[in-house]
């Protein structure tokens, strides 16, 4: 019940500005964590076994705290309203959105919006890469911010989702193929890929069960063609049920990357109004988490 709960909470709220306009989100929490183990441990000799004992070092604070939290005699009030907060459901629908939105009244408030959710370069983008882009981050953080949380949940409880979230987020500040972290990165890039092993690709098939699709042949195909070994999986199940081309070519920091196409037999011009079926896509497969928590929480 205390999942339930929470992914009620976290639909029906998300995250209220006037809360985090007053104190400091969790995840800016685990970012300054992440970025003071960065700036004091990431610098002399070793640095694959320091970045080795930081990654390992994140996980017993999350198994910790977590377990901290779990414990508290409140009968589970603060436990529920931190699982809503560590979940993205709501937050994930209304920043994908707000990209429809923005195309809707012009391509330069389209390339804004998307730019507040993907890493590539955005101002040369045309409006179908602006909807690609937002429908790829959908797929890719339906995953990392709403399944594979409620994965790790279900398995080993707030513990479980506290060490994952601060995987999640050393990942994303250090797990880059760059001088700078190459070394120091590489356990919190490989522990995030192994986490995300099996959540990555039961989102795949949720998204899939819930569009009706139920032939696995372009989604075995195209998900391995992904430079993630993780973020193909949503990738292709959602570009066939929404019958859009994704992924292909796009530019990061000047250089421009010929990616192929996942579901090359998809549209190439998709607009405002796929990145509101790909929202609702979001919707359907966090319907289906509820009906599983509820049926746990019944039987």
């Amino acid at each position: 019940m205390t999942l339930v709960l929470a992914l009620l909470l976290d639909a029906a709220f998300g995250e209220p500005k006037v809360l985090w306009d007053r104190w400091p989100h969790p995840a800016v929490l685990m970012g300054r964590l992440v970025g003071w183990c960065d700036r004091r441990f990431n610098h002399g000799p070793a640095l694959r076994l320091r970045g080795v004992l930081v990654t390992l070092g994140l996980v017993l604070a999350g198994l910790v705290t977590g377990g901290l939290i779990h414990a508290l005699p409140d009968h589970g009030v603060i436990e529920v309203v931190v699982l809503a907060i560590l979940l993205a459901q709501k937050s994930l629908v209304d920043h994908v959105r707000a990209v429809a939105s923005g195309l809707r009244r012009s391509l330069a408030d389209g390339r804004a919006a998307v730019a507040m959710i993907v890493g590539r370069d955005t101002a040369t983008m045309t409006g179908p890469d602006v909807s690609r882009a937002a429908i790829e981050s959908a797929a890719e953080n339906l995953s990392d911010g709403v399944v594979a949380p409620v994965f790790w949940y279900l398995i080993l409880g707030l513990p479980g989702i506290m060490a994952y979230k601060l995987v999640n987020t050393a990942d994303s500040m250090i797990g880059h193929m760059t001088p700078r972290y190459r070394d120091f990165g590489w356990a919190a890039a490989r522990l995030d890929d192994l986490l995300n092993l099996i959540p990555a690709r039961l989102t795949a098939v949720l998204i899939a069960l819930t569009h009706g699709w139920v032939d696995p042949a372009p989604i075995l195909r195209d998900a391995p063609k992904h430079r993630s070994p993780n973020a193909g999986w949503p990738e292709a199940a959602l570009a066939p049920v929404l019958n859009v081309a994704l992924s292909g070519p796009r530019s990061y920091h000047g250089v421009a990357k010929d990616f192929p196409w996942v579901w090359p037999e998809g549209r190439r011009d998709p607009g405002p109004d796929d990145i509101d079926a790909a929202a609702s896509a979001l919707w359907r497969v966090w319907a289906v988490l509820l009906a599983f928590a509820v049926l746990i929480a019944l039987f």
